[in-house]
């Protein structure tokens, strides 16, 4: 059972995929790409955050893919992406870039929804103009773009050095995670959900995050440590939507404020009360919604505009 790499029945269980590809990156990297859906629908690309995979988009895919085409991919060592030699937000954004390329006919556009890491995937490759040749609108959810350890509230105490220290000392832990127990989904839900998040979501969770590579959580621990994306915000110019749990310890809810009053182009601020940082599982409506309203606004309008 401590196998499983996600659950196998419920809502958060990954529905089977239309079809399948694979996605070369720029240095030959290999990324699992999933599609799912009508292929004429408008579509929707799905960017996971770290220590997760595909499976952590499962209800939005169920959800969207009855009228969209939902292309999700597993990041480079997630899932089942090959581990890769290079870890950066370089790296992130040539990923992003090749599945674009790969899942998206030439000029076809779609909205782009990124958690966590995910999000940070979306600033990386907000100047390329392969992003926006390829995206219409994008989602910001559960991300920041800089200072993550500083501002964590993983460890109760007050701001400061020593908190630092111990919370990337924590973040960056070699150790390995172990089978998922009732002790580690407590440790779970304390550091990435809020505190009313029902069993089933916090197993959901627990199986997908325990079942990253100790060597990749740790390799890409480093890159979020030093990341700083902030000048990229500039670049992120196609209409934004940005949400955040309240009760996000991990990446706190004024990350999202902050992005929201930085970007170019802010279509919305969503504040989920009581919800931590996996928002896709703890609130798989909201996040669903979100997807949808910035197709409806930008994808449909982008398309009708391209057709002579």
């Amino acid at each position: 059972m401590s196998r499983l790499t996600h659950v196998i029945s419920g809502p958060y269980a990954p529905p089977a995929a239309r079809r399948e590809l694979v996605a070369a990156s720029a240095d030959g990297s290999r990324l699992h790409v999933e599609v799912h859906g009508d292929e004429d629908a408008p579509a929707v690309v799905l960017a996971h955050g770290w220590t997760c995979s595909t499976a952590f988009w499962a209800a939005q895919i169920r959800q969207l893919a009855t009228d969209h085409r939902v292309i999700a991919y597993d990041q480079r060592g997630h899932g089942r992406s090959p581990a890769a030699r290079t870890h950066s937000t370089t790296a992130l954004a040539d990923d992003l870039v090749a599945v674009l390329g790969a899942a998206l006919a030439p000029g076809e556009r779609a909205v782009v929804a990124g958690h966590s890491m995910g999000g940070m995937t979306i600033m990386a490759a907000a100047g390329r103009p392969e992003f926006a040749e390829h995206a219409a609108a994008a989602l910001l959810c559960s991300t920041g773009s800089s200072r993550l350890v500083a501002q964590a509230l993983v460890v109760p105490l007050r701001a400061g050095r020593a908190r630092t220290r111990i919370t990337g000392a924590v973040l960056g832990s070699r150790a390995p995670l172990g089978p998922v127990t009732p002790v580690a989904r407590t440790v779970l839900k304390y550091a990435t959900m809020g505190p009313g998040s029902a069993p089933d979501r916090v197993e959901a969770c627990a199986r997908i995050v325990h079942a990253c590579p100790t060597g990749v959580r740790h390799a890409w621990s480093e890159v979020l440590a030093g990341l700083d994306l902030t000048a990229n915000l500039a670049a992120l110019t196609v209409p934004t939507a940005v949400i955040g749990g309240t009760s996000d310890r991990l990446t706190p809810v004024a990350h999202a404020r902050a992005l929201a009053a930085a970007l170019p182009h802010c279509v919305g601020l969503t504040e989920l009360t009581g919800m931590g940082h996996m928002t896709p599982i703890e609130a798989p409506e909201a996040v669903t919604n979100a997807v949808r309203e910035l197709t409806a606004r930008y994808l449909d309008t982008t398309e009708k505009e391209k057709t002579p």
